[in-house]
């Protein structure tokens, strides 16, 4: 396995750092599940495509693009209305 040096802002370091302490791991520890946990937006991409096809084949719900756009708008103003308070 090789190391990699990447820069951050010391604050972000040591919050980083406190939160993988928190969880009883090394900073590079946390770091590297964190990489395995998240997902890339290839992956995103792929998976959502995924639950559309389970969800149509479940209950045939299959809707349009712009009734995705609708929705997708809905769920970016309540994720803002969220971040806000």
């Amino acid at each position: 396995m090789t190391d990699a040096n990447i820069r951050i802002p010391e604050e972000a370091k040591d919050r980083l750092a406190a939160i993988a302490a928190a969880e009883g791991l090394s900073l590079r520890a946390y770091l590297a599940r964190l990489a395995e946990t998240l997902l890339t937006p290839a992956e995103r991409v792929e998976r959502a495509e995924e639950a559309r096809v389970a969800l149509k084949a479940w209950n045939g719900y299959a809707p349009t693009e712009t009734e995705e756009q609708v929705l997708d708008s809905e769920l970016d103003q309540r994720l803002a209305r969220v971040t806000v308070l």
